[in-house]
């Protein structure tokens, strides 16, 4: 566990707090994506994204090597997940949409880790049945977002298990129980599986190159929360003769109920794939923003944006332009425009992505199987 003295605390399972990022840079050890790196990126994808141009992803390790390897024509792979403890919600949305936009432009695999074992193991309400559930429910949300099918490989941890424990018995034997408890701040009340768990996750970062039968960089674009389980896979991947995986960490978006970020386990304060327009408007409608107590005190003294929820929205996802983002922010400071009228937009907005998002999750139901990664591919039969 990393619990700061500012009181924000950043787990794989927790994060709460306001959470400041640069502390994390320093405090993980992980270095900040700096203009070259980022100019990198835009030489070979053509397109500045959105979420580098406003630091949201803004955090690595060892990308500089994989566009090494990309630029000599070794090449690279991807590598993301989900722990499947409920529906999809739209901070689950933001560091996918990325990782689309880095396979379109470098044309390569990914691989996508259901970790529906992790999920199980840490949350005693959740049966194996409801964790199998809900990955084939995020599976849909995964591919509704048009990852390419001919290069992007799903699979659930339990139904993947015999080509993964492999891979995951020869990270264990190189992990200590010293290291995970310092990791992840386990002790004596938790279950032996958690503490294996670690082991399952670092896996998918040698998959690739184990079912290819020749070492392969891995890059993982996640929020940064979840950069512990890798910092043990880098420490022992040399060690079981692979290379270390690469990093891009992204910020997490924001609960409506302020600094927190979106959570499944907080479902007021969260907006899923599955919600109605109703949930919607009714769940932005309630969020936390930076107005003042009165419509007087409003125009007379501004709004805050800075601690703004819904403004947030804008920034992180729904807002592409930053001329029109910065007028919003400048017309909120000054009191021009109400919290009522940036709810709106912001419902108008969410509500058709995820009225389109809901179209699309319908018709993957047809096609889920040609996404699967299974263990008759590439397994040691």
């Amino acid at each position: 566990m990393i619990l700061l003295p500012d009181d924000f605390v950043v787990t794989p399972w927790e994060v709460s707090g306001d959470i400041d990022y640069d502390r994390l840079i320093e405090r993980f050890g992980t270095q900040k994506i700096d203009d070259e790196l980022v100019a990198r990126l835009v030489k070979h994808t053509g397109e500045m994204h959105t979420m580098l141009r406003r630091g949201i992803f803004y955090s690595h390790r060892d990308l500089n090597l994989i566009l090494d390897d990309h630029e000599k024509g070794r090449g690279f792979v991807m590598y993301t997940g989900r722990g499947p403890s409920g529906h999809t919600h739209l901070g689950h949305l933001m560091p996918w949409i990325f990782t689309k936009y880095l396979q379109d432009r470098f044309g390569v695999e990914l691989y996508f880790q259901l970790t529906d074992d992790e999920k199980f193991l840490f949350l005693p309400e959740l049966s194996l049945e409801d964790t199998k559930n809900f990955a084939y429910e995020n599976a849909l949300d995964i591919i509704a977002l048009g990852f390419d099918k001919d290069k992007t490989r799903i699979f659930l941890d339990t139904e993947y298990a015999h080509q993964m424990y492999n891979i995951a018995l020869k990270v264990a034997k190189k992990v200590t129980f010293s290291t995970a408890k310092a990791v992840f701040g386990f002790d004596n009340s938790n279950n032996i599986g958690s503490i294996w768990f670690t082991s399952m996750q670092a896996a998918t970062a040698f998959l690739p190159s184990v079912l290819k039968g020749e070492n392969i960089r891995c890059v993982i674009p996640c929020a940064i929360d979840q950069d512990p389980h890798f910092r043990v896979a880098r420490d022992i991947a040399e060690g079981i003769g692979f290379y270390k995986p690469a990093l891009l960490h992204c910020k997490m978006l924001p609960s409506l109920a302020g600094s927190d970020k979106m959570s499944a386990s907080l479902p007021s304060t969260s907006i899923f794939t599955v919600d109605s327009a109703g949930d919607i408007k009714k769940k932005i409608g309630n969020a936390f923003t930076g107005g003042a107590v009165s419509v007087d005190e409003q125009r007379k003294n501004g709004g805050n944006p800075d601690i703004c929820s819904v403004y947030q929205y804008f920034y992180y996802i729904f807002e592409e332009d930053d001329a029109k983002l910065d007028d919003r922010w400048a017309k909120c400071r000054s009191g021009e425009i109400l919290c009522g009228e940036c709810k709106g937009d912001l419902t108008a907005r969410v509500t058709g992505f995820v009225a389109k998002h809901q179209e699309k999750r319908e018709k993957a139901r047809d096609v889920v199987e040609e996404f699967m990664l299974r263990d008759c591919q590439g397994g040691d039969d």
